[in-house]
């Protein structure tokens, strides 16, 4: 068999394998909730069945000698399905135990020697299976991470005949230490290249966009915010150096009861959930006895930058926008308002673009350079940001592994640096779900947040004028959805007695005409025909 062909990663993949380092892994995972069991053997077999359509899963990372050059993407010969899929018997099954058990393998970095991959089955109790599924950052971002689950599992409860033997496989020959210097001067030239143009293509577009605005662009938004925006960001409780070990914690909300309250009172879905994150964080620092008077919360909002031909792709495609917001304001619907208003801004500005386009331009910095001290970035006090908070968009209809079905998705997100705590969103069959991952040491008690949070949406859903369904309900699955109170909730007024002077400039009122709501993914309705690209995915078909 021929050697492979030399397929590198890109910078923007290389740059998470680059700042990893012992106690801070960086790989984004999500712990599934099935009903029924699932016996490892069939999981096992299944799982090893789909992996024709994904080929990076039997594909290991292999950086060239002395960093010389960009990593590439390798065939592992000693391949072996065992390593990637293990199950560990938890003493009673319950969800804190759960929660603790995935907390310290959230922490431990994967074998560098295979595929940057693992699933981790926990039998629960009430007859359930819970998956830690792992998958290293510089594989996929969040959208893509979300996509190859959907490849993995099902739409609807079919019975798949688990085959007893794999399909034969064999990996063509590793590269050869020459081969693996010369390819990667090679990766080296052609990635410099490709930035530099990339970025004089993203620059004359961003041009065009702003003149294309005639007047629209906000320049005089843009300058008063601007030494805000250039300001180091002010360290909270929890923005230390990240050592370990990792907790993992999570909760849900009826994805009826966000949209309720950007129905009612304008913005996005997204807006709604960030100002829900900084509500919560503004009670955890509370209960702390912290201020929060005067003081700012800057938040790192991941942005897909995928477009239609390019929506399935894996890595990381993505840009981040810097979302600043008083943690002084204490009404709700001021909070919601201050989210959005900062949020337009940003997307009329073009944000995301002038960071996509400065963000290519570090990579121009030789890899080996790259290499040595992103281990050492990791450990300095910077604190760029208070925390990530990254909201994937899932499928709004159940999906199913071997005919069980997925009953919850807790999204995982990495910390890392001085960022040691952090939230991940996923929205999925009509559920948003929220984790919280933190340094134990940074946050010991971050199981806090998981009431914090649901009281921070028992605040906005009253304010709103609706009531939330009550926990019977909900963990029964009888009711999701939000009921309009019997008197409507009365429009809120100014207090003057408790807005400081940084809440007054963010209390414009959200206008009908901003409520619609952007769609940030679709589900292709096509079926997987074919083997599809080692850099793409197949597509996921809804049930009819």
């Amino acid at each position: 068999m021929s050697k492979q062909a030399v397929q590198s990663l890109s910078w923007a993949d290389a740059i998470f394998l680059y700042l990893e380092r012992e106690g801070a892994p960086l790989h984004i995972a999500s712990v599934n909730i099935f009903e029924g069991r699932i016996p490892l053997g069939s999981c096992r077999r299944f799982i090893e069945s789909k992996l024709p359509l994904i080929p990076r899963y039997r594909q290991r990372v292999v950086t060239a000698p002395f960093n010389i050059g960009l990593p590439t993407w390798e065939y592992d010969p000693d391949f072996d399905i065992r390593n990637h899929i293990r199950e560990v018997t938890l003493r009673h099954g319950t969800e804190a135990e759960l929660q603790a058990a995935a907390g310290k393998l959230l922490t431990m970095r994967m074998d560098r020697r295979h595929p940057l991959w693992d699933f981790t089955l926990f039998p629960l109790q009430g007859n359930r299976t819970g998956i830690l599924a792992r998958l290293h950052h510089c594989l996929a971002d969040g959208i893509a991470g979300v996509g190859l689950m959907n490849v993995i599992m099902d739409p609807t409860p079919v019975h798949h005949r688990v085959p007893r033997k794999p399909r034969p496989f064999q990996a063509p020959p590793p590269k050869d230490e020459l081969t693996l210097l010369l390819d990667g001067w090679v990766s080296t030239y052609a990635d410099l290249v490709q930035r530099l143009l990339s970025a004089q293509e993203q620059t004359v577009t961003l041009a065009q966009k702003v003149v294309a605005a005639r007047g629209r662009w906000p320049a005089n938004e843009f300058l008063r915010l601007l030494p805000e925006m250039g300001a180091p960001t002010e360290r909270l409780r929890f923005n230390v150096i990240c050592r370990g070990p990792q907790k993992f914690v999570w909760t849900e909300v009826p994805l009826d009861a966000v949209k309720a309250i950007k129905n009612t009172w304008g913005g996005t879905v997204n807006d709604v959930v960030l100002a829900l994150v900084t509500a919560t964080i503004r009670r955890y620092l509370l209960s702390h006895g912290d201020s929060v008077s005067g003081r700012l919360f800057r938040m790192m909002v991941p942005v897909n930058v995928r477009n239609d031909a390019n929506s399935h792709d894996l890595g990381n495609r993505i840009s981040l926008l810097p979302v600043t917001i008083p943690l002084g304001i204490r009404s709700s619907r001021r909070l919601l308002a201050a989210v959005h208003k900062r949020m337009e801004f940003l997307k009329t500005a073009h944000i995301a673009e002038i960071v996509g386009v400065a963000g290519g331009l570090i990579g121009i910095v030789p890899t080996a350079l790259q290499a040595a001290a992103g281990p050492l970035a990791g450990q300095l006090p910077l604190t760029p940001f208070n925390l990530v908070c990254t909201n994937v968009p899932g499928p709004q209809f159940p999906l199913y592994l071997l005919g069980r079905k997925m009953l919850s998705w807790y999204p995982y997100v990495p910390i890392g640096g001085d960022m040691a705590l952090n939230c991940a969103v996923l929205s999925y069959n009509g559920i948003t779900y929220f984790g919280f991952s933190g340094d134990s040491h940074a946050a010991p008690d971050l199981k806090r947040l998981e009431k914090f949070l649901q009281a921070s949406l028992a605040e906005m859903l009253k304010a709103a004028g609706y009531k939330r369904p009550s926990k019977t309900a909900m963990a029964e699955g009888k009711d999701k959805s939000v009921k309009r109170v019997a008197r409507p909730a009365k429009k809120i007024k100014p207090e003057a007695r408790t807005r400081s002077a940084q809440d007054k400039a963010q209390t414009q009122e959200v206008t009908p005409e901003a409520r619609g709501e952007r769609k940030t993914a679709q589900t292709q309705p096509a079926d997987v025909i074919a083997m599809p690209n080692p850099n793409a995915l197949p597509t996921l078909a809804r049930p009819a």
